[in-house]
């Protein structure tokens, strides 16, 4: 399964990635992933393991991805698994004549992903990335 989406920011590049990247502070301006942390390592480098809280049925789930790749202002990818299914999440940017395209790419896979397409958590997961999408575009907008 793959969800993807993006949004225009019309901020440059380096705020759009300052914004990104410094996942300490998520928790000020995003409400998607909550309770924002470093697990392992104290910046978005490849190794690094991130923690967060997402909502995707009616119960907080608690997410710790490793990052796999990280090329600052170009693209991130991190993965981890949960309840039976693997993910793995990538973020373009994108730089453009009115700033930056942010991409995001979610790609799933499990024995558990027939379940969860039955209770639409596939839906959900799509909705939650545009929220996160258009509060990077707010918060980096804002600067």
């Amino acid at each position: 399964m793959k969800i993807e989406a993006s949004i225009q920011i019309n901020a440059p590049l380096q705020k759009v990635w300052d914004v990104f990247s410094d996942i300490s502070n998520w928790g000020d301006w995003n409400p998607v992933c909550r309770e924002c942390r470093f697990e392992a390592g104290n910046h978005l480098v490849k190794g690094a393991c991130i923690s967060f809280e997402l909502r995707p049925l009616i119960l907080p789930m608690r997410i710790a991805p490793t990052v796999d790749l990280c090329e600052p202002g170009k693209k991130v990818v991190w993965s981890g698994g949960r309840l039976g299914i693997l993910a793995s999440h990538e973020f373009y940017f994108d730089q453009n004549a009115a700033g930056v395209l942010l991409t995001s790419v979610e790609h799933f896979k499990g024995p558990m992903l027939i379940f969860a397409k039955i209770i639409r958590v596939p839906a959900r997961l799509h909705a939650l990335t545009v929220r996160l999408l258009e509060s990077i575009k707010k918060e980096a907008e804002s600067y």
